[in-house]
């Protein structure tokens, strides 16, 4: 390997031709200016987990909101400061949802994903749109980009079979038309009756059982269908990417359970439909431009059939525009500056009574700088929000227009390439959604913005030894401090599809995230792999002193919750054991013994095997998930699936 070449045409033999020093050295490593946690392909395989939000538990700082079964809604909060403000991006765009801020994670796949990206306060790339800025935390799903190793095509098909009925093949076909232009067409479908049986007890708070029963969940099937088509795009010094995606649901909302009443019959049909494009390019030496477009459009029906309460058949339709065009500068090789600006359209229409069709504008600026020296980073940003409503009837909530900075700073010592310390302050705020604000029902016009304060300090330490046995070692530790002002909560009604929202006021957070991996390699053919999470977290309410319940831990907010993950791999072979642990819970800020939930923990078991033929690649999997049969739930009311399993098939042919 040679640094350069020096061609000369005649030189003097007789004479010496001093040559100078060349040095070979290893890339740097980049440091981590923001909490960062990733899971690949690989990885997201092994696991074999139905849907993103399973994998996403997996995280630390992460709560999940499960209600049950493969159909089951599923919602994630990080560091207990509310599910909406979790920014989830698909391929670079944000995932939105007007009505009610959340996303449901399970109705996304990880079969046709390449990796899954987990930041506290914001990704620190300079070219970015302002939307990237603006949530408290973001998950990043960047689906696969066609690779051929032989040929032009490559062809995947999967099928996973399991307990209560699950059946769910899907198709992934890349073909490759130039050396510029390839594309990708994924398809899955997913069946499931949510049959299963679960335990209800109810103990009084003296330790006397109250009643103890034994009944199949029922109305908790699903039938989706998740269709996605794009094409990549090379460009000199660029790329783009162009891309539609539908998700369509038929699913029951087996509701809540409490003594005699074990069974609902609401429905609920979901129509997620978005087409979005990306453009990037080194437009000059010194000038780097990104532009993103998205139109979605979001249809959700309910029915409650149910006449002895309420009959309702209500439709909601709401509808996106999106446009970003992002601008970086490199003044100098250590300094760049970044100006983003974003435009954001929302309408909401619905066939309930007295509706208002609420209408959002929504722009967004961004400026941001960033300083990236031998062993100190820095990385400072100012977004502006400037949000205006209409409605057809009634009054609006009024204008606003936000400033929020943030300021990351990283740091490594000079005596070492191994450690790095970092911190951040970051103030992020909130709009209340169409929900919040306008539902005929449960509606809440004197809502405030939520505003939250976020100060983290952590350190990262990684190595790796080339030919070791431990291979690869790494950890990485975040103590944090968020401050939450008029938080706005969902708490989960008698009406699954409903929702109570309160602005708790303030909320003081104070946690702890933990997590370390290790990778052993011996004998070429023997791979182990060792991962753990561990959470702390004191949420508590601070509104009112004088209340007998100020201080108290907010809803669904655990203590303790820590994940482990051990993987063996041999010739093809791999066994996987996952434990997820979550502490002691309140459903309500009064923590008093009748909220009290239970802690629990799954543990999960895998074996699966991999081998090629001569154009195609095999991998069988055999799971069994809640191996102690632990009747747990997550949120209370809605109890968890016992012992199940699922086996998967999937093959590759190129």
């Amino acid at each position: 390997m040679y640094a350069d070449m020096v061609v000369v045409s005649s030189f003097d033999t007789t004479k010496i031709y001093e040559l100078e020093e060349i040095e070979f050295a290893q890339p740097r490593r980049k440091a981590s200016v923001a909490p960062l946690q990733t899971m690949d392909n690989k990885t997201l395989t092994l696991l074999n987990t139905q849907s993103v939000a399973d994998a996403i538990r997996f995280f630390s700082g992460v709560q999940l909101k499960d209600y049950g079964g493969v159909g089951g809604i599923k919602t994630i909060n990080i560091r207990s400061m509310g599910t909406q403000q979790m920014g989830v991006f698909y391929d670079g765009i944000q995932l939105g949802n007007a009505q009610n801020g959340q996303i449901d994670l399970g109705r996304f796949s990880i079969d046709n994903l390449e990796e899954i990206k987990l930041y506290n306060g914001q990704k620190t790339d300079i070219l970015q749109s302002a939307k990237d800025y603006g949530a408290a935390g973001t998950i990043y799903l960047t689906t696969k980009v066609p690779q051929f190793t032989q040929g032009k095509t490559r062809f995947t098909a999967t099928m996973k079979a399991g307990s209560f009925g699950l059946a769910n093949p899907s198709l992934l076909w890349q073909q490759k038309w130039s050396e510029n232009i390839s594309t990708s067409v994924s398809a899955e479908y997913t069946y499931a009756t949510g049959r299963y049986h679960f335990q209800h007890k109810k103990i009084a708070p003296n330790g006397a059982l109250l009643y103890d029963t034994t009944m199949v969940r029922e109305n908790a099937d699903i039938n989706a269908v998740r269709t996605e088509a794009a094409v990549f795009g090379k460009l000199y010094k660029g790329q783009w990417k162009a891309q539609v995606y539908n998700y369509y649901s038929q699913r029951g909302l087996p509701g809540y359970v409490a003594r005699n009443v074990y069974e609902h019959h609401q429905r609920q049909w979901d129509d997620n439909f978005f087409v979005q494009a990306s453009f990037q390019k080194q437009v000059l030496s010194f000038y780097e431009l990104l532009a993103k477009a998205k139109y979605a459009y979001d249809y959700t029906r309910y029915l409650n059939p149910d006449t002895t309460t309420q009959y309702i058949d209500q439709s909601y339709r709401q509808q996106e525009v999106y446009a970003s065009l992002a601008n970086a500068f490199t003044l100098y090789r250590w300094w760049k500056v970044a100006l983003s600006a974003d435009f954001q359209w929302n309408y909401l229409q619905a066939d309930v009574k007295n509706f208002v069709f609420p209408m959002r504008y929504t722009g967004l600026l961004s400026l941001a700088t960033d300083f990236n020296w031998q062993y100190v980073k820095v990385n400072a940003s100012v977004l502006g929000t400037f949000v205006s409503e209409t409605l057809q009837k009634g009054v609006a909530s009024p204008n606003r227009n936000v400033f929020t900075p943030a300021v990351l700073l990283s740091v490594r010592p000079i005596l070492t390439e191994l450690f790095d310390i970092r911190a951040f302050y970051k103030r992020v705020f909130r709009m209340p959604t169409f929900n919040d604000l306008y539902y005929t029902f449960i509606c809440n016009s004197s809502l405030q913005p939520e505003f939250v304060d976020q100060v983290d300090i952590g350190i990262t330490y990684r190595f790796q030894w080339a030919g070791k046995v431990l291979e690869s070692m790494g950890i990485q530790a975040d103590a944090y401090y968020n401050y939450v002002t008029n938080k706005i909560v969902s708490v989960p009604a008698a009406n699954p599809f409903r929702w109570q929202m309160m602005n708790i006021g303030k909320v003081r957070v104070i946690g702890t995230d933990v997590s370390f991996d290790m990778g052993f390699r011996w004998r070429e053919d023997w791979t182990m792999g060792i991962k753990g999470t561990y959470t702390f977290t004191r949420a508590q309410d601070i509104t009112y002193p004088n209340s007998p319940y100020y201080g108290g831990q907010i809803p669904y907010t655990p203590w303790h919750s820590f994940s482990a993950l051990f993987q063996l791999g041999y010739k093809g072979w791999h066994l996987h054991y996952s434990c997820i642990y979550t502490g002691k819970r309140y459903e309500q800020s009064a923590n008093i013994p009748i909220n009290y939930v239970e802690p629990f923990s799954t543990h999960d078991l895998s074996l699966g095997k991999e081998w090629t033929g001569k154009r195609c690649h095999f991998y069988v999997s055999v799971d069994v998930n809640n191996l102690a049969n632990l009747q747990y739930e997550v949120v209370r009311g809605y109890p968890m699936p016992g012992i199940n399993g699922k086996m998967t098939f999937k093959v590759t042919i190129e």
